[in-house]
């Protein structure tokens, strides 16, 4: 194990598509794993997570809710790094939006933040964030223009929206922070299931394959392996060498030569 930063690590929304194959990493590696979660006793939304090898041995789960300032207080004293995964996405019953997508992602993400920056320990964060923050720049159409890691979505969409302006807050926030802070950005994450349940982006696959959802039978995403996710996002942590934004998505022919990769193309 290349253990670069540290042995304990806190992952927030442990039970999530990515996360719980960041847990699932970070187990086969050695670490002690706290997973944070709503309620931990739910064994239908945790139950994947206790089977996992190593799980009885290295990985705890805790409550928090993150859009209680403080609540993460407890569950990253004394860690050594902290990967921050949990956001809001769901595609249906998009009531009040600027409640249920912006508070929790912005909110959320700086009450992780504020945590990490109390508790000392914490020498690197790794940021879940999106490609919605990073392409589709309105200003620009013309398709020889490279898209990197440099760049920034202006958008209106509130899943975008929600997580530029957490990614952008973090940025903010860690200024005068002493630990490393590292983003990954991912496109559509697609790939096999640990949990029980479907989530909100392979439901857009599902529906999108059944023809449920009419409106996206005519669209073209990037798309990334969620087991190739999980690995940047624990190399991110591992790598000395690792700083700022990761762009995750299948590699393209005319991508930037000086655009960072983590992963091959495989």
């Amino acid at each position: 194990m290349a253990d670069a930063v540290g042995n304990t690590v806190v992952v927030t929304g442990a039970n999530g598509l990515i996360a719980s194959w960041v847990v699932k990493l970070l187990l086969e590696r050695g670490y002690t794993v706290r997973g944070a979660v709503r309620n931990p006793d739910d064994t239908k939304k945790v139950g994947h997570l206790l089977q996992l090898p190593g799980a009885n041995e290295r990985l705890i789960l805790c409550k928090a809710d993150l859009l209680n300032e403080g609540a993460y207080d407890g569950v990253v004293a004394g860690a050594d790094g902290v990967f921050h995964t949990a956001s809001p996405f769901f595609m249906k019953n998009m009531t009040n939006p600027e409640e249920r997508f912006l508070s929790p992602a912005v909110r959320g993400t700086l009450n992780v933040l504020k945590s990490a920056a109390k508790a000392k320990s914490v020498k690197r964060v790794v940021l879940t964030s999106s490609t919605d923050t990073v392409a589709h720049n309105r200003e620009s159409k013309d398709p020889n223009v490279v898209v990197d890691e440099t760049w920034w979505r202006r958008s209106r969409a509130w899943y975008a929206l929600s997580k530029l302006t957490a990614e952008k807050a973090a940025w903010d926030f860690v200024k005068d922070i002493d630990f490393d802070l590292l983003v990954m950005n991912p496109s559509m994450v697609i790939g096999p299931l640990l949990q029980n349940s479907l989530n909100s982006s392979t439901g857009i696959i599902l529906n999108v394959i059944t023809g449920a959802t009419k409106e996206y039978t005519n669209f073209a995403t990037g798309c990334v392996n969620v087991r190739d996710t999980a690995l940047a996002h624990v190399l991110a942590y591992e790598m000395p060498s690792a700083e700022g934004r990761y762009i995750l998505s299948k590699t393209v022919e005319g991508n930037s030569p000086e655009s960072k990769d983590l992963l091959p193309d495989v």
